[in-house]
C-alpha cells in the first residue's frame, strides 16, 4: 500500500510563460503562484483598442495569445507588433502619466493585465516578491531606453 500525504499541485495557468519573462524570473514557484493570483485575464476581438495615447496608464499587459499593434500619433507611427510572450505598458506600474502611445489588437488576442494598484498590494504584503519584479521591471525598462537611444536592440546582459 502507497500512502501520499503530499500532492504536487498541478501547475498553474500560464505559470511557464510568466517564468519566461524577464520581468517574474526571478520569482520561486511560490512567489510565481502568489503573483499569477493577481493577474486578470482579458480578451480583445482584432482592431480594439487596449489604451489610448494619452490616457493615464493603469496596467502592464502580458500577451497570450494573438498580437498587439503598438502605435503614436492616430495610428500614423507603428511602433511594434508584438505577439505571445511579449508585455507592455510597464511604465503604468510605476507613475499614472499618460501613455506615450496607442495599444490595439492586431488580431483577435488573450492578455494577461497586472493593475497598478495589485503591485502596490504587493508592495505591502509581499515585500520580497515585489522587490523582485521591481528590480526586474527597471532592468526591462533600462534596455528598452538604451534601444531607444542606440537605435538598435541591445541584448540583455546587465
Amino acid at each position: 500500500m502507497r500512502f501520499t500525504f503530499f500532492r504536487r499541485s498541478a501547475p498553474k495557468p500560464y505559470h511557464e510563460r510568466l517564468r519566461a519573462l524577464s520581468l517574474f524570473q526571478d520569482l520561486t514557484a511560490k512567489e510565481l503562484n502568489i503573483v499569477s493570483g493577481l493577474l486578470h485575464e482579458r480578451t480583445y476581438l482584432e482592431n480594439e483598442v487596449l489604451f489610448d495615447e494619452g490616457e493615464e496608464g493603469h496596467a502592464i499587459y502580458i500577451i497570450v495569445s494573438g498580437h498587439v499593434l503598438v502605435s503614436r500619433n492616430n495610428r500614423k507611427t507603428l511602433i511594434a507588433d508584438l505577439g505571445p510572450g511579449s508585455f507592455f505598458g510597464e511604465l503604468a506600474l510605476l507613475t499614472n502619466a499618460p501613455r506615450a502611445t496607442q495599444a490595439r489588437a492586431g488580431s483577435n488576442c488573450k492578455v494577461l493585465v497586472f493593475f497598478r494598484d495589485d503591485f502596490n498590494s504587493l508592495m505591502h504584503t509581499h515585500v520580497t516578491i515585489a522587490s523582485k519584479v521591481g528590480i526586474n521591471l527597471a532592468r526591462h525598462i533600462s534596455l528598452r531606453l538604451r534601444e531607444s537611444v542606440i537605435g538598435q536592440r541591445v541584448e540583455q546582459s546587465l
